[in-house]
């Protein structure tokens, strides 16, 4: 199975397999790309000289997509996902790109699970129930995305041996259970039985602000552990319950490549471990289970993510970024 990297800029021209994403939000070029990340070996059909490992997926993929295109119309993924079931890791709102990739892959027709942080759990939870989120789940046909069931989540802990006890005391985890990586897996196994899709959305830095040469081990060696290694360890404890032909996507950022100043504490070094462990993971899962791995990455956008990185330019300083925890 193919593993792939598609970047928000267009990158060197010796990359002739790395297509530009103008925005992850809103763009029927990025949902394509997307969606080809989903259904092709590589990720993107469009590539010349695509780099792959393992068995190409059916030759028949662009009759499906055009199928799914007549049938859902222009908007969303150009793909159709009916009676697949995915698992977004990393929604804790309805303004982060898990949840844009949620309601893509409800639109397409696919079942959405979703892991949310612990602590962000109530407040996900309590908004979902009341209805603030109705607005912006609204899907293209005018139907409001349904999400089957909510997974408390924290991906830095792959079992509850892992757990500090000061987390296991702290009150923002209290009265929540089996949320470390492998209890998730294992509830969803016994919840639904398999997935077919698996999306890693989440990232933290908790030094982030700081340039590298400031940067401490801890805050590095978190960034790395919260940012890459919780994608392996998702892919690891989910590969047994997903369905042979199934795919798993991440999602990096232009600094593992470029220097992007403002983006620190480890986090352009973490998102150079997840790109080269993208590809490694596509050749083991690849043929152990017959999954696609792949990670794209968005151009520069609006949010909370990354306050902390201040400009590309001096004319060109980037405005609110969400926190790193939501930062791809």
């Amino acid at each position: 199975m193919g593993a792939s990297v598609t970047t928000g800029m267009q990158m060197l021209a010796m990359r002739p397999c790395i297509p530009a994403c103008k925005q992850v939000l809103g763009s029927t070029s990025v949902l394509s790309a997307f969606g080809r990340a989903l259904s092709t070996r590589t990720g993107f059909g469009s590539c010349s000289k695509p780099t792959s490992v393992g068995p190409m997926t059916s030759s028949n993929c662009k009759g499906v997509i055009v199928r799914a295109m007549s049938q859902r119309g222009s908007q969303g993924l150009p793909i159709d996902l009916t009676g697949k079931r995915a698992f977004i890791a990393g929604v804790a709102d309805d303004n982060g790109y898990g949840w844009a990739i949620a309601k893509a892959l409800a639109a397409a027709g696919a079942e959405i699970l979703v892991g949310t942080w612990v602590p962000a759990l109530n407040i996900f939870e309590t908004s979902l129930r009341r209805g603030k989120f109705d607005e912006s789940r609204k899907l293209p046909d005018g139907s409001l995305m349904e999400i089957a069931k909510v997974y408390p989540l924290d991906a830095v802990y792959d079992i509850p041996e892992d757990v500090p006890e000061d987390v296991k005391a702290n009150k923002r985890y209290a009265g929540a259970s089996n949320w470390t990586v492998k209890e998730v897996a294992e509830t969803v196994k016994n919840d639904f039985g398999s997935i077919d899709i698996l999306v890693h959305s989440l990232a933290n830095g908790p030094e982030v602000t700081k340039p590298l040469l400031e940067t401490s081990r801890r805050g590095y060696l978190a960034a790395i552990s919260a940012s890459s290694y919780s994608f392996v360890s998702l892919l690891q404890h989910f590969l047994p319950i997903m369905n042979p032909g199934g795919a798993s996507i991440s999602l990096t950022y232009i600094a593992s490549e470029r220097i992007i100043p403002g983006y620190g504490g480890g986090m352009s070094s973490a998102k150079a471990a997840l790109e080269s462990d993208t590809r490694v993971l596509a050749y083991e899962a690849g043929r152990k289970g017959k999954i696609r791995v792949n990670t794209i990455s968005a151009a520069v956008r609006r949010g909370e993510a990354r306050r902390s990185t201040t400009a590309l330019s001096p004319r060109r300083r980037l405005g609110g970024l969400r926190r790193a925890k939501a930062r791809p």
